[in-house]
């Protein structure tokens, strides 16, 4: 019988107490990408890279420079394990699974019951590449060729589209997800927007909208 495949799904992570163990390069990744989603962070290793111990040492962290114990995922909402010893790892996971928390284990999706995909972001959108644990490095250059091709004028029209959604909604105009649909005629936008003419774009986009 073949593996379930994974339920793709978007994290708020705001404010959340969010564990990991380990204290090297991959995991120091995995804080940094924490802390830009303004998760609560806290790491258990008993050696920490400097740019952990610096981070701690400014507040934006918390440590323990100590070995992994069964009852450190108190009050944890995700948990990373992103050590070198397959053993620590599995202790992790095992612990979390049996507390119904979020568990990554770096490297190893058997041991999970979450991956991290591939992403990039241009303001709010966000685009997600998974090969569902198979090949990261596959995702990943799929990731860098699409970077290529979304550049920041995509997120000045996820803005656009916002405002202009904010505008209908304020003003009591309901406009069906269908006339969405073709009023959002991306490759003319995202022309405009490449010139500056961000608010010829509006008015491109308000006038589809509202068209019968």
């Amino acid at each position: 019988m073949s593996r379930a495949p994974y339920y793709p799904i978007f994290l708020d992570l705001a404010g959340r107490r969010c564990l990991v163990v380990g204290g090297g390069t991959v995991a120091l990744r995995k804080v940094e990408a924490l802390l830009e989603h303004q998760a609560i962070v806290k790491v258990i290793s008993p050696k920490l890279s400097s740019q952990l111990e610096k981070m701690a040492s400014e507040n934006t962290i918390e440590i323990e420079a100590r070995q992994y114990r069964s009852g450190d995922l108190e009050g944890a909402f995700l948990v990373i394990a992103a050590t070198d010893n397959a053993e620590v790892n599995g202790r992790v996971s095992r612990d979390a699974r049996r507390l119904g928390l979020l568990i990554n284990v770096v490297d190893d999706a058997a041991r999970s019951n979450f991956i991290v995909p591939s992403s990039l972001s241009r303001g709010d959108i966000t685009i997600a590449i998974s090969t569902a644990g198979t090949s990261p490095a596959l995702a990943r250059k799929i990731r860098t060729e699409l970077e290529d091709y979304f550049g920041a004028e995509y997120a000045a029209l996820a803005r656009l589209a916002g405002e202009v959604r904010r505008q209908l909604i304020g003003s009591g105009q309901a406009v069906s997800p269908e006339r969405w649909q073709k009023a959002l005629d991306i490759g003319y936008l995202i022309g405009m927007l490449r010139e500056g003419k961000e608010a010829e774009a509006r008015a491109a986009l308000l006038s589809r909208l509202k068209e019968g």
